[in-house]
């Protein structure tokens, strides 16, 4: 069958096959081309099938020449239906990377679960040495907790009050933009509470705890959280908000597992690395940030200093996890990832054009038609070299191959 985009807002509901093996494939030629990264061997990656996450794991992988075992939560393929672009993400992963003789192997469940939690000690002790690299890449709106059962779901508000703003009003399936003004009602506590609950450390110190129980990690074991931080354009909604307290968890969570490993005779480290602004299926759908983003982008590639997932985690990577020079951290010890971004001259620039942007001029001082570029390219849609037109094998025959929970 033909697979084309079916958009609402800012969700697409289909991905396309070969559109999304293309996007893994860019992704694991521009790490295999560059200089050889010696780091880890031995790498966990949570929300590996996308953005940030995938790119840390072809950067293990192809950079590193690590054995990988990557966990996501995708939706299969059936005979009418595209799976999502994680499924195809990581069924194209595994299978390059078997053809180049590395090991990966990608769990398809739950990673807030304990059943979850169990295969991946399995695997891990009978297939894997000991793990030198968890990455925490999940982004989740909802999350099942693993002792109480309750479900907690997580919302993206102001905290005090009301925030107003502007927002980008984006036709993804046109490319028509307008700047319109938006009005979001603050979060109560118990938003609050759940958000945290969602998208704070809770869950990355089990899933540590888990693994050093089992006696699976390596003496220079090393852990990253991935979160983000913006400017002040973006901190009501963003920092300031709900997302924030989930996000000063993470800083907190660092901290104890870094404590909680090194009583337990590790030479651990755990961080929480800052990262740039990228358009991402979540991102999209913050308020505000679409704006600012698109802003952000133009500037940057004016600047020649803007990049995207699969260049900024190899800059990560080389730069900060397995570099020789002293890391770059914040009074927090979190590694500061987004220094291009938040350059004086980058923001001047932003801050003008955020000044003065309305609908009239949001195309010459907004990178509309890159960030639209972006979110098709999540999905396999608007890359080179694909024929959009031909029938699409839907990858039914790959189902039985997948390690599901």
């Amino acid at each position: 069958m033909q697979v084309k985009p079916r958009i609402r807002g800012y969700i697409c509901t289909t991905a396309h096959p070969q559109g999304c093996a293309q996007n893994v494939s860019e992704q694991i030629s521009y790490i295999r081309d560059g200089e050889p990264i010696v780091g880890a061997r031995n790498v966990i990656v949570l929300g590996c099938s996308g953005g940030y996450g995938l790119a840390s794991r072809i950067s293990a992988a192809f950079g590193c020449g690590a054995k990988t075992l990557g966990v996501s939560y995708e939706k299969e393929p059936t005979e009418k239906r595209p799976g999502s672009s994680g499924w195809y993400n990581n069924l194209t992963f595994d299978r390059i990377a078997k053809k180049e003789g590395l090991y990966a192997k990608t769990i398809d469940g739950d990673a807030f679960s304990e059943k979850t939690k169990k295969i991946v000690v399995d695997i891990a002790r009978r297939e894997m040495e000991p793990i030198d690299l968890l990455i925490y890449s999940l982004a989740s709106p909802v999350r099942q907790h693993p002792k109480t059962g309750k479900l907690h779901r997580s919302v993206i508000k102001p905290l005090g009050s009301s925030f107003e703003s502007r927002t980008l009003d984006l036709n993804l399936n046109t490319g028509d933009a307008r700047v319109v003004d938006v009005t979001i009602d603050p979060a109560d506590s118990k938003e609050a509470e759940e958000t945290v609950a969602v998208m704070g450390g809770e869950d990355w110190q089990f899933w540590v705890e888990t693994l050093s129980e089992a006696g699976v990690l390596a003496q220079n074991f090393k852990t990253v959280a991935y979160t983000y931080i913006g400017n002040e354009l973006t901190w009501p909604i963003y920092w300031d908000g709900t997302l924030g307290k989930a996000k000063e968890d993470l800083d907190r969570t660092s901290k104890q597992i870094q404590v909680q490993l090194e009583k337990g005779g590790l030479n651990c480290e755990a961080r929480v690395a800052v990262l740039k602004a990228v358009v991402t299926q979540a991102s999209t759908a913050i308020p505000v940030v679409p704006l600012y983003f698109s802003i952000l982008f133009k500037v940057m590639k004016r600047q020649g200093t803007h990049e995207n997932c699969i260049q900024h985690i190899h800059r990560l990577f080389q730069e900060e996890l397995y570099g020789t020079k002293e890391k770059r951290l914040d009074e927090k010890g979190r590694i500061r990832m987004d220094n291009h971004e938040l350059d004086e001259q980058v923001q001047a620039a932003v801050s003008e054009a955020w000044s003065s942007i309305d609908s009239s001029n949001v195309k010459a001082l907004a990178d509309i038609e890159g960030f639209r570029s972006d979110f098709m390219r999540i999905f396999g849609f608007g890359i080179d070299n694909v024929d959009y037109d031909a029938d699409q094998d839907l990858g039914l025959k790959e189902l039985s191959t997948t390690v599901t929970t």
